[in-house]
């Protein structure tokens, strides 16, 4: 049987900064030195987009094995377009050697069939805050 949960521990080390464990690694997380933040870390709207383009740029990889497609040069790069306090709106832009044009369009569809990050985003997750 899968897995049916994952999850990550946030500690507050003062500040507007937190230290996350994932799995067996810390990631910072801050805010800039112009928000309150001492800029230690990449802020957690940063960290969002990461995990949308590291999500889709593995995705695109798995998704070319599984075809035996060749890849070449990927980038993925991930845009949030902000709607007051939340983001309205993520573009992800995939550029590729290889493949290209339809072939890398037909690639991108299947990663994001794949991609659990943006599938996630997609469905509109139910959010529940628990206090102990």
């Amino acid at each position: 049987m899968g897995v049916t949960e994952r999850a990550v521990q946030a500690r507050w080390t003062g500040g507007l900064r937190a230290v996350v464990q994932a799995g067996d690694f810390e990631v910072v997380a801050d805010e800039p030195e112009s928000a309150g933040g001492t800029g230690t870390g990449p802020q957690p709207t940063e960290l969002l987009l990461a995990s949308i383009a590291s999500c889709f740029t593995i995705s695109l990889a798995y998704s070319a094995r599984k075809r035996d497609i060749e890849l070449a040069d990927v980038e993925v790069d991930v845009v949030g377009h902000y709607d007051g306090p939340q983001f309205g709106s993520f573009r992800i832009i995939v550029r590729a050697s290889a493949p290209t044009g339809d072939d890398l369009a037909k690639l991108a569809e299947s990663a994001k069939r794949v991609c659990y990050v943006t599938r996630t985003l997609a469905a509109a997750p139910t959010i529940e805050v628990v206090t102990e």
